[in-house]
């Protein structure tokens, strides 16, 4: 340290008194942020392709190893450099989970449980969050803390002995046996008990025959057609919008001038409900309107909080509450919504 002198009341250590992140230097703190989300962006478009290359299963362990070496070497890092190097490359290995899992996860559900099976799966980001603030309220130590939100990692990998790979994939790259394999599976928990014969492998060597002759799609594809480009320009926009509101109230815990560990389980406590209104909304309302609704009522909160006082906490804290609720029900919705309107191909 050059003589400053930090408090340490409240964090034991943070990246700001490693590196002695103040004044001039204060905005490389929050800069880590843009680097980490930076990553997410190159990530999302890198996994996705890859993903299609070669299968959803396998892109998902690398994801999942990647994020767990990369979360290892930023809580060993021994300069603010290589911090900020590992935290973007982080971002991109996690941006995998997200564009990975629920194309997967849609891929095995038919119409009718999809809501509720996105909607049950995300309770699980919720716990996460909700969970962040006891570990950060524990650990106030930033290696410590970084170290030990890595470490679910572990347990991520090894579970993926039982996820199955896309039958659709398979069928691309002629693997014929194991996609009639799990569709089987796939058959038999979701029905009656079936028969081997009951699914046909002529009929599968008949789709994979047809799936190698398409030419592999890519990004372009989304603009090929004036009906791709009006979905794609708007799911553009909406993502803009539930992005910027959910991520734009979520790392603004200081900003309401509480405690943030419990603004932290606050902000994690209302998804719950959240979700509760967008699986009720979308079966009774349908999706579109439920991604307009959620999307106007997080812009209103949100909106209301900039014209509010500083001095009405109260009247701020629970526009921010409500901010991220209806964030947190679009961010939801966007998931069931977007993925179901491209072709399977794409």
């Amino acid at each position: 340290s050059q003589g400053w002198e930090y408090d340490h009341s409240e964090f034991s250590s943070t990246i700001a008194t490693e590196w002695d992140l103040v004044c001039e230097q204060k905005g490389l703190n929050k800069a880590i942020s843009t680097f980490f989300f930076a990553g997410v962006l190159v990530g999302a478009v890198v996994y996705g392709y890859l993903s299609d290359r070669f299968g959803r299963r396998r892109l998902l362990l690398v994801a999942y190893v990647s994020s767990l070496a990369l979360g290892l070497a930023s809580a060993a890092s021994v300069s603010y450099i290589m911090f900020a190097i590992t935290r973007t490359l982080t971002g991109m290995a996690l941006a995998g989970f997200t564009i990975i899992v629920m194309p997967l996860e849609l891929e095995w559900l038919d119409v009718r449980h999809r809501t509720v099976a996105g909607v049950l799966s995300s309770t699980f980001w919720t716990g996460g969050v909700m969970l962040l603030a006891l570990i950060g309220y524990l650990i106030r130590d930033w290696r410590w803390l970084l170290l030990t939100v890595t470490l679910p990692c572990v347990p991520g990998i090894l579970t993926l002995w039982w996820v199955p790979e896309s039958a659709r994939w398979l069928l691309t790259q002629g693997r014929v046996e194991e996609a009639h394999r799990y569709l089987l599976r796939c058959a038999r928990l979701n029905g009656p008990p079936v028969g081997e014969d009951s699914l046909s492998r002529e009929a599968l060597n008949k789709v994979a025959a047809a799936e190698r002759m398409v030419r592999r799609p890519s990004y372009l594809d989304l603009f090929r057609t004036p009906r791709l480009r009006y979905i794609s320009l708007c799911c553009m926009v909406v993502w803009f919008g539930v992005n910027f509101s959910y991520y734009g109230v979520s790392l603004d815990l200081s900003g309401l001038g509480l405690n943030v560990y419990l603004t932290q389980l606050v902000f994690g406590a209302v998804e719950l409900p959240s979700k509760l209104l967008v699986y009720l909304s979308v079966r009774h309302a349908g999706r579109r309107l439920t991604m307009a609704g959620t999307l106007l009522g997080a812009a209103l909160a949100v909106g209301l909080r900039i014209l509010v006082s500083p001095e009405m906490k109260s009247w701020s804290t629970a526009l921010a509450v409500m901010g991220k609720a209806f964030s947190e029900a679009a961010f939801t919705t966007a998931y069931l919504f977007t993925s179901e309107l491209y072709p399977t191909v794409l």
